[in-house]
């Protein structure tokens, strides 16, 4: 509760947090808005594959010329996390193989890093952690963005001695949303053709977010960073409302849907038949509380929180998050706290490349939100006893033999080159 204290004070010292931007996107550009605004706090360089579309996005979020002129823009990642100017280096690209080089050479230059880029921590979050640690800087989750909220409220349950048995967020969801394309993804939300486009959106992108691979990711992001165990047959998205988290999220052996205590789980905010829950959770993020005794179990009742019939479980949840807009918390904390807003421990999930048709040898995968193939979450040792071809990877490659609608992939489907991100990922798995 003191960051802006603390960075106000490195302001007066002139030595404000000198962060770098990797990535202008949507993400990137939310964390630029606040920036002025936040005494102790300057972005000193923004690299972008097209540094005209970085500057553009300065503008497009109110900055005027002065400042964007003291910016050093440049399309390589790589040399932003040397530069001696930057303290903090935020990767936000969203591609999970230039994010882990990007994390591996600031991590080298000394830097701290806040990994926007959940799709590269679920590769190699664990070994990016433990380099991190080895090199004495800090390598976080990045505030804002549900894995981190999730990852918070899991820690403040435990920090109050609690025993967490579920967390995880909302999100709109139907089973058939697993075969959705970038040809008909914007039907789902709302929009046409011509309006997304208008609007600049990416197909592919909010495609991810509709067939349930970025739940997916982000679950296997909260899993490894908390401890908390994966559902075995993937994610089930209950439709549940916040009203409802203590009855549906509690253990099948108390009368609810998980398979047992201390799980990730998605809940939808569509029945089956699509009609709207009550009180959705769709923007936000829980925890849900066990009682350690019936005093607590007690005041859970007297203070307001939704329980279930037992009055054991009992919810806690934040409706809505801000992603980019809240960035700087991460940012401040590792800088002047030396303190990760979340960070990956072990390998608890991973996210399997699921066909989303039959699939044919030769054919091309075209990895998250794409036309192949969607993610799943499964248990990270049920993955390396499979071999599985995490979605992170599943992208740019061939396949080598015929795949059916629904099958799993392995890396003995696909042509795929042993380099250092498949290595980086192998160390990671055997942090389960």
């Amino acid at each position: 509760m003191n960051l802006a204290r603390m960075a106000a004070s490195r302001m007066e010292a002139g030595r404000p947090v000198r962060a770098g931007l990797i990535g202008a996107g949507k993400f990137g550009s939310m964390f630029l808005a606040q920036v002025p605004t936040i005494a102790g706090l300057e972005v000193t360089a923004i690299a972008d594959l097209a540094p005209d579309h970085a500057r553009a996005a300065c503008r497009t979020v109110g900055w005027d010329d002065a400042r964007t002129e003291k910016i050093a823009f440049t399309e390589d990642g790589t040399a932003l996390a040397a530069r001696d100017d930057v303290e903090v280096v935020i990767e936000a690209t969203g591609q999970p193989r230039a994010g882990i080089s990007h994390a591996q050479a600031a991590i080298a230059a000394g830097k701290h890093v806040v990994m926007v880029n959940v799709e590269a921590d679920v590769l190699a979050g664990p070994a990016l952690a433990q380099r991190a640690a080895s090199a004495e800087v800090v390598y976080s989750m990045a505030y804002g963005d549900q894995p981190a909220l999730v990852a918070e409220l899991v820690d403040w349950a435990r920090a109050s001695g609690f025993s967490v048995a579920a967390a995880g967020k909302g999100t709109k969801y139907l089973p058939e949303y697993h075969h959705v394309t970038p040809d008909n993804v914007w039907e789902h939300y709302g929009l046409s053709l011509d309006e997304a486009r208008r609007a600049g959106m990416n197909p592919q992108m909010f495609n991810s977010f509709l067939d349930g691979t970025k739940s997916a990711i982000e679950m296997a992001a909260i899993a490894n960073a908390t401890g908390l165990a994966v559902p075995r047959a993937g994610l089930s998205f209950p439709p549940c409302g916040v009203d409802d988290l203590p009855h549906v999220l509690r253990p099948r052996s108390a009368g609810g849907q998980l398979e047992h205590s201390g799980m990730v789980e998605v809940v939808s905010s569509l029945e089956r038949d699509g009609r709207p829950v009550y009180r959705d959770l769709r923007w936000g993020v829980y925890v849900l509380l066990e009682a350690p005794n019936d005093y607590a179990a007690a005041c859970f009742r007297q203070y307001g929180l939704p329980t279930d019939s037992t009055g054991r479980y009992a919810a806690m949840y934040k409706p809505f998050h801000l992603i980019g807009l809240e960035l700087s918390i991460s940012v401040l904390s590792a800088a002047l706290r030396r303190e990760p807003t979340g960070c990956a421990h072990s390998f608890r999930g991973n996210v399997a490349a699921v066909a989303k048709r039959d699939l044919a040898a030769g054919e091309m995968l075209d990895g998250e939100g794409g036309y192949t193939v969607w993610g799943k979450l499964v248990p990270a040792d049920a993955g390396a006893s499979a071999d599985v071809l995490p979605i992170g990877l599943a992208h740019g490659i061939p396949l080598v033999r015929n795949v059916s609608e629904g099958e799993i992939l392995t890396f003995s489907d696909v042509k795929i080159p042993d380099d250092e991100v498949i290595g980086i990922y192998r160390e990671a798995t055997l942090t389960a």
